[in-house]
């Protein structure tokens, strides 16, 4: 792809792409967010000391020097965002900034998406993402065009007509297919605690999840080349089978997660 670029003089820009910051698996929370040095940061011009910067982010004081490699998926998605967040910028750019997200991250990121005291440019497939967050949307229409439309996608979608593009699966139906399954599932308040067994799998399950996460990676990558399938169209096939068996045990899995984790809020609350 060619073209040209055009930057105000006033610009700040502060970027999260789809391979995210680099982590450093040693380096902690508070190292993270800081640099390595002092205990406040600048957000938007204000002086911000990192422990109340991390609540913002669903963290703990206590975490404050827990290393990189102790953190859950989700845990890992809060920081990175929380990182790029912290750069000093009036133009924030986000290129697919649901991937590999939780629920809970996706749900903070909307409400940081609204607080923003400048303009954010998402690249996303997700449309539901899109419809919540967006107050316009620019789409290609071929040869170079672009068009800005009013509104969120669904929005675009009424102006603009059929056409925009293949049919992809909302996260917003998997989004309430698990709540509402983990809802159903819940059983109905009661007094006491975890179990040592469910307690394991609540801490487990993340990690496990970021393994076949992992692994799925390491398949897109293989099928993102446009020549595998001439190359080999069975080990094509097999890839494609692979990836999706991972995916229904990642599903499994967050699925048991959250029945846990609403389990463990039912008893605690």
């Amino acid at each position: 792809d060619s073209g040209k670029l055009k930057l105000g003089a006033n610009v700040q820009m502060a970027s999260l792409d789809q391979k995210r910051i680099a982590l450093a698996a040693d380096q902690t929370l508070k190292d993270v967010l800081t640099g390595g040095g002092g205990d406040f940061i600048d957000i938007n011009g204000e002086r911000k000391h990192v422990i109340s910067y991390m609540k913002d982010f669903l963290f703990t004081p206590e975490q404050a020097r827990t290393p990189v490699s102790r953190l859950s998926g989700g845990e890992r998605g809060r920081l990175v965002l929380a990182r790029a967040l912290s750069l000093p910028s009036n133009l924030l750019v986000l290129d697919e900034p649901t991937n590999d997200l939780d629920l809970e991250t996706l749900d903070l990121l909307q409400e940081m998406i609204a607080d923003y005291p400048g303009t954010v440019l998402v690249v996303s497939h997700d449309r539901d993402f899109l419809d919540r967050v967006s107050t316009s949307v620019i789409v290609s229409e071929g040869e170079g065009r672009w068009i800005e439309y009013a509104g969120g996608y669904s929005d675009m979608v009424s102006q603009r007509g059929f056409g925009v593009g293949g049919e992809a699966p909302s996260r917003k139906q998997e989004r309430e297919k698990k709540r509402a399954a983990a809802a159903v599932a819940a059983p109905a308040k009661a007094k006491g605690r975890l179990s040592f067994k469910q307690k394991h799998a609540l801490e487990t399950i993340p990690p496990r999840i970021e393994v076949f996460r992992a692994q799925q990676a390491l398949l897109q990558r293989k099928l993102d080349d446009p020549n595998f399938y001439k190359k080999d169209q069975f080990a094509f096939a097999k890839a494609t089978t692979d990836y999706g068996e991972l995916q229904a045990k990642i599903d499994k899995l967050e699925q048991e997660w959250l029945e846990l984790e609403m389990l463990r809020e039912e008893l605690e609350g």
